[in-house]
């Protein structure tokens, strides 16, 4: 283990997020830099259990307890090498997971978890820092061609698996450019997207290569495809969005958050001065209480909102485990994100029944009233508790429901499982001979973690099915389900 009494002597400690009021003013990431040394101290708490639970916590199957005690014992090169060992973007992963890790921390029994994410990206930032990070090109070719239909984590990670053991892989992506929801879903505060570019560089220089505004099934037929390439990757996630059925639903000014979140992108990006779809001297309400929610109030922030009001219809969460949430499981509790700390009201135990317009058309407000469940489970209204709440601009961030039904998979002709999601086999292959799926369009909406899992694990079906050899690390099962 690294230190003996680690756990005893340190307490956990995390980077300070920069002042709300200055990180208002900006779109850089909120957290403070993290000194090395407190850096390292807090690598020595992990206790490289008999048994390390962090690992049934990290689908990647992360060696944790190893590169803590490398990073301990300063010996950051050694570290950045077990932890690429398992993770093509511990960047990505390490700015935007969960941490379902930490949950699974057998320090977090009686104690507060070991931080393991924050060693993660601390790693990767000092390995490219070094220059420790360089392209990998195969040593030689196999003459295979694999396309990768979507660049989002999924897409990315199969594609760099691929390219490294020496087929020739092309990446498909419908934005004008390559990245998927790293792009022009994350918010620039959490995770900036110079992060996102480097990782790109060193995937081209290692031969791959990326088509942007291209959307495969229109402009590029399915028969082109099958045409061109061995094998196909089907990487394009869940996009189908979750809507809301309810009258007034076609009043201006409501918006999915996937219509919204980019445009603010695309004004850091620099294409834009200012997004046709702002929060700018407005009144938002944000429906819908998980992460995507938490990306639009942070949002809203920054582009000046007048007030931002987030809705969930569960109610709310506990501040600690309860006996539903045992550990080592991933518990359902209260947090607050920074974009929470920035400002803004949250409702738990509501629901939307109407939106209310103005004689011009356009959204001025939202008819809300509180829930409960009955015996069945169902939400039911609580007599007495209608209301009307202002809203110039309705956020929609309730999930998403699987991959868009269009040309693509209609023509592919894939089977689709119960769920509406990419069926496929243990290796990672749909119904139709040389396409496989990788992420949350056979998966369904899940973590980044899980589409970078997936990714690689679709890539060692893809070149056993290829070459009939074993050379990448065996697939996780993709029936399994678990939504950390």
């Amino acid at each position: 283990m690294a230190d003996p009494k680690g756990f005893l002597t340190t307490p956990r400690e995390t980077p300070p997020r920069r002042p709300v009021d200055l990180r208002l003013l900006d779109w850089r990431e909120v957290y403070e830099d993290f000194p090395r040394e407190n850096l390292e101290k807090q690598a020595g708490r992990c206790m490289n259990c008999g048994i390390p639970f962090c690992h049934q916590g990290c689908p990647l199957g992360n060696l944790i307890p190893d590169w803590n005690d490398l990073v301990w014992r300063h010996d950051w090169r050694e570290a950045i090498e077990r932890l690429h060992a398992t993770n093509n973007f511990p960047e990505f992963t390490g700015t935007l997971c969960p941490a379902p890790c930490e949950a699974a921390c057998v320090l977090g029994i009686n104690q507060d978890p070991v931080t393991i994410k924050q060693v993660e990206v601390e790693i990767i930032d000092r390995a490219w820092d070094e220059g420790w990070v360089t392209p990998q090109p195969p040593e030689r070719r196999t003459g295979k061609k694999v396309a990768v239909v979507g660049s989002g984590p999924a897409g990315l990670a199969a594609a760099q698996q691929l390219t490294r053991v020496g087929h020739e892989v092309v990446v498909f992506e419908r934005a004008d450019r390559i990245g998927g929801l790293l792009r022009y879903g994350i918010p620039e505060f959490k995770m900036e997207k110079s992060r996102l570019d480097r990782r790109l560089r060193q995937m081209q220089e290692e031969g791959t290569l990326f088509r942007a505004s291209v959307d495969v099934g229109v402009d590029i037929t399915v028969s082109q495809l099958r045409a061109e390439f061995d094998a196909v990757v089907l990487a394009g996630g869940a996009t189908a969005w979750r809507d809301i059925p309810v009258a007034g639903r076609e009043l201006a000014g409501i918006y999915q958050a996937m219509e919204f979140l980019p445009w603010a992108n695309h004004v850091q990006q620099g294409d834009i001065d200012a997004p046709p779809v702002t929060a700018e001297g407005k009144h938002v309400v944000i429906i819908g209480g998980g992460d995507t929610g938490a990306d639009c109030l942070g949002t809203s922030h920054r582009q000046g909102a007048a007030s931002v009001t987030q809705l969930e219809i569960m109610p709310t969460p506990p501040e600690h485990r309860t006996e539903g949430m045992p550990w080592p499981t991933y518990p359902m509790i209260y947090r607050v994100s920074s974009a929470h700390e920035e400002g803004g009201d949250r409702l738990f135990s509501v629901n939307t029944t109407e939106f209310v317009g103005d004689e011009d058309g356009n959204v001025r407000a939202l008819r809300l009233v509180e829930v409960t469940r009955d015996e069945s489970g169902r939400f039911v209204p609580v007599e007495g508790t209608e209301r009307e709440l202002r809203a110039d601009l309705v956020l929609l961030a309730m999930g998403f429901v699987g991959p868009e039904k269009g040309k693509l998979l209609g023509d592919l002709g894939v089977d689709l499982d119960e769920r509406g999601n990419v069926a496929r086999d243990d290796q990672y292959m749909t119904s139709v001979d040389g396409v496989f799926s990788a992420g949350d369009i056979g998966r369904g909406q899940s973590l980044i973690v899980w589409a970078i899992a997936e990714g690689r694990s679709a890539a060692a079906g893809v070149d056993r099915y290829l070459t009939g050899r074993e050379v990448l690390p065996r697939p996780i099962n993709p029936t399994d389900r678990q939504i950390a």
